[in-house]
């Protein structure tokens, strides 16, 4: 009896939900079909299986354990419907109906991610572009998968991503408002601090000089006066005159040195204040990059050094406040990365260090362009893991403990320096030794 072949039934389309998809996803994890069998197995059997599973997209054929040939239900089908096609095909191997119709084949590796699947696929032309995909699992073992579904999964990863940048501009835009907000209040707090500042400042030049003459004074009187009383004498010993007339000068040096710090604190705090300025202007690196120092001056404990090689620099036209806001993530991110090292048992002859070099001119990365400045900013930490090296500048990853980091900060680095300033940040890192981040601006730009 001639065997009879049923039309494929119109299924609703296949389910993923129960596979989870990320932007990673590959071909192994979607739905594969095993269907093989040897070339020379008659088309009436492949014909029963396929009525008995409708969902199969073809047969894979082996010929002595290897791979022979794909032929797709679709094209199993067509052979078959052809007249005279039951009598030719479903008593011959399918071998016959192979050969007959041969079209290429596309084969993928298991590993190969979805996206990259799918730009493979839509290389081929219109007449196979729906044939099934020839999956290799090993070296020896095949699967099938439909091309319908790997469309699909193509769908869901290009919702996921559409999801994740609308996630990533919107917390980069709450970042950027976060920032902004903290700059008003920075600026706010700033001004309000700088004006009793200044008044003490102001004053204490005049202490000063008033101290110098009262002291001026004193010498006079004792001078005129050539035998002082017993009441006098003991009340200059029990105030320690000697002690007051040598140790007052350095009090108020010392004032002053401490109002000094606080206007450089304030400076430093009111140029970075400047996050949302809407236009460039002349910036001084050396000034950022010491501003940046003086508000993390806090974080630099437990012995840090920093070591500051400086070359001249021209001044640049750019945004200080977002410059600084780099000089303090790369800079912070370096604090960090000595201060888990510090945590462990002390090495013997370890120093923590971080040296901070700039220079301008030609770069080894930019040939034949002498308008470059690099700001290079080193620590001697144990590096950066090879896992995370790729996802360095992800928007949202970061290697720090739940409220410690937001993974945005080498994020938005990167978007100031590249998008902002049109220039380039990079980093090298060595296991054990250390790591580096470049930033480079070009000078023509700027």
């Amino acid at each position: 009896m001639m065997p009879t072949l049923e039309p494929p039934s119109i299924s609703a389309a296949p389910d993923l939900s129960h596979i989870c998809l990320t932007l990673q996803s590959q071909l192994v994890d979607l739905m594969l079909y095993d269907y093989q069998v040897e070339a020379d197995c008659l088309g009436s059997e492949v014909a029963s299986t396929f009525n008995t599973n409708p969902l199969l997209p073809g047969v894979i054929l082996r010929n002595a354990g290897q791979l022979f040939g794909m032929i797709s239900r679709r094209r199993f089908l067509e052979s078959m419907s052809r007249p005279y096609g039951l009598e030719i095909f479903s008593k011959r191997s399918l071998r016959v109906m192979y050969e007959f119709g041969h079209i290429p084949m596309l084969v993928l590796p298991s590993d190969i991610p979805i996206v990259t699947a799918v730009q493979k696929t839509l290389e081929r032309s219109p007449e196979v572009l729906y044939e099934p995909i020839v999956v290799q699992v090993n070296d020896t073992d095949y699967r099938l998968l439909d091309v319908h579904h790997l469309f699909l999964a193509q769908s869901r990863i290009h919702q996921l991503t559409t999801q994740l940048l609308d996630e990533q501009s919107q917390a980069k835009l709450l970042q950027t408002e976060k920032m902004a907000s903290l700059g008003e209040l920075v600026a706010g707090v700033a001004h309000e601090i700088m004006n009793p500042v200044n008044f003490i400042w102001g004053n204490l030049e005049y202490l000063s000089s008033y101290s110098q003459d009262l002291l001026k004074l004193l010498q006079v009187y004792e001078s005129e006066i050539a035998q002082p009383s017993l009441r006098l004498e003991q009340f200059k010993e029990e105030i320690e005159i000697d002690f007051v007339i040598d140790d007052l000068p350095q009090v108020i040096s010392s004032m002053k040195m401490g109002a000094e710090r606080l206007k450089k604190i304030i400076g430093a705090l009111r140029n970075f204040s400047h996050l949302d300025e809407g236009s460039k202007r002349p910036v001084n690196l050396h000034e950022c990059l010491d501003n940046t120092l003086l508000i993390l001056s806090n974080r630099l404990k437990h012995h840090i050094q920093v070591t500051k090689n400086y070359q001249d620099l021209p001044l640049i036209n750019g945004y200080a406040g977002q410059l600084s806001q780099v000089f303090v993530n790369l800079i912070g991110n370096a604090i960090d990365a000595l201060g888990d090292l510090i945590e462990q048992p002390p090495h013997a002859s370890w120093q923590p260090t971080i040296v901070i070099t700039t220079k301008s001119g030609n770069h080894p990365a930019i040939p034949n362009d002498n308008s470059w400045i690099a700001i290079q900013i080193s620590d001697n930490g144990s590096g950066i893991p090879l896992a995370v090296q790729e996802r360095i500048f992800d928007t949202f990853f970061t290697t720090k403990p739940v409220g410690k980091g937001t993974g945005l900060g080498l994020a938005i680095s990167r978007q100031i320096i590249i998008e902002k300033h049109a220039g380039r940040i990079h980093f090298w890192t060595e296991p054990g030794i250390g790591t580096t981040f470049e930033v480079l601006l070009p000078v023509s730009h700027c």
